[in-house]
Formats: structure tokens, C-alpha cells, sequence
């Protein structure tokens, strides 16, 4: 987590991900100084990157008495997932339907590429190439509403999403899902695409729900 010059982006993920595998429990304290003598950075951008925190929900601020680690329960979990695998196959559906022959392409090209990051086990890559890939879903619906709504949903679960890809041979699984759906829309069949997606996101939801922080509520420090 030390870094010189951390960006306020690096800090969320560094502490989102701390939150998401447990290094960081419910009720757990975060201050301020000590975080900004940890990133090496002033109590500015650490403030913001909490701000950003507080805003996906793995954060609690509370007025003048500082902020810590929320409980996230496997129901709401389960709740943002529901919503997630709903607005995905709306945005896969559409993308059978609407994408161009050049954004097929590049999906279809960028898709069997990252077959050698499963090959070579590139966790972090494949992360990065997921993001890319589920961005070109969402741009090929073209619909700019719906694009802004699943960003948003996405941005609250991107921590527990990037969490999955830790779980054994999750990679691999992650590709064939994917596969699915690139079929479905080089086919240019929507329904497909569309369950494709859903079921892609409720697997990546079961996967990512050992990641849930409710049940270690009891276990977790008391603050008053």
C-alpha cells in the first residue's frame, strides 16, 4: 500500500481492496493522518479518496468522529449484484443488436487476446482487460442513460469484482463466460447475449459473496 506520489484513484483501490479480503474489518477505524503518512501524500487527497470510499458504501463518515469500515451484508451484496446482472443484459442485448461491424470486430479481436493472460495467469492484466471488455458492452448498446446507470452500479462493486479473479481457476471461467457472450452478439442474437451476460454476472455475484464483510461483524472492533 506504500507508495510515493499515490493518486487518489491508487489509494480507493488500495484500501477498497483492503476492505473487500478482510485486512480491513467493519467498524475498523480509518484516520486520516496515519493513511497520509502511509501513502505519503497530505490529509487532502486522502480525505477525497474516503469521500470516494464513503460513496460505494465500504465507508462510514461519521461527523466529528472520523470514518471507518461499513459492513457490507451478502444481502446487500446480493442486491447490487441482482441490479448489476439486470443492466448487463440489457447492454449485451443491445449490443447484439446495435454495435457495428467494426465494434464486433475489435470485440471479438480484444476478447481472444486475452486468452493468454488466462494462459498465463495475469491476474491484474486480466483485470484491466475485463473492465475494458464490459466498457465495450456498455458503449455498444448506445444508449447513454443506461451506459451512465451501469457505470455508476459498476463502480460500487468493482472492488468485490476485481476480488473474484483471487478464487482458484476463476480466470478461466471468467473467459469462457465472456466467450458466451461475444458468440451471442457476433451472431447477432440478443436474447442470447442478454442471458449470457445475466448469468455471467450472477456467477461472478456467487463468486464474489466469500468476499462479503457482514458475517464478520461479530469478530469486528467496537468503536464509540
Amino acid at each position: 500500500m506504500i507508495r510515493s506520489g499515490t493518486t487518489v484513484d491508487q489509494m480507493v483501490r488500495a484500501i477498497s481492496d483492503r476492505i473487500v479480503t478482510g485486512f480491513l474489518r467493519p467498524g475498523e477505524k480509518l484516520d486520516e493522518t496515519s493513511l497520509a503518512a502511509r501513502f505519503d501524500v497530505s490529509r487532502t487527497p486522502v480525505r477525497e479518496a474516503l469521500g470516494q470510499l464513503s460513496a460505494i458504501g465500504l465507508v462510514e463518515r461519521r461527523p466529528n468522529r472520523g470514518a471507518i469500515v461499513a459492513v457490507v451484508t451478502q444481502e446487500h451484496l446480493a442486491s447490487m449484484f441482482e441490479s448489476m446482472a439486470e443492466l448487463e443484459a440489457i447492454c449485451a442485448r443491445f449490443s447484439a443488436e446495435r454495435m457495428t461491424s467494426g465494434e464486433r470486430r475489435s470485440l471479438e479481436i480484444e476478447h481472444q487476446a486475452s486468452a493468454r493472460l488466462v494462459q498465463l495467469g495475469a491476474e491484474e492484466d486480466y483485470e484491466y482487460f475485463n473492465t475494458e471488455f464490459h466498457t465495450r458492452l456498455y458503449r455498444g448498446a448506445h444508449n447513454a442513460h443506461i451506459y451512465e446507470m451501469t457505470v455508476m452500479t459498476r463502480s460500487r462493486l468493482a472492488p468485490f469484482r476485481r476480488a473474484q479473479f483471487m478464487l482458484p481457476g476463476r480466470l478461466a471461467k471468467s473467459w469462457q463466460e465472456h466467450d458466451a457472450i461475444v458468440t451471442a452478439i457476433m451472431r447477432g442474437d440478443g436474447n442470447a447475449a442478454g442471458k449470457a451476460a445475466k448469468d455471467h454476472v450472477s456467477i461472478v455475484s456467487e463468486a464474489s459473496a466469500v468476499f462479503a464483510v457482514g458475517d464478520q461483524i461479530r469478530a469486528a472492533p467496537q468503536h464509540q
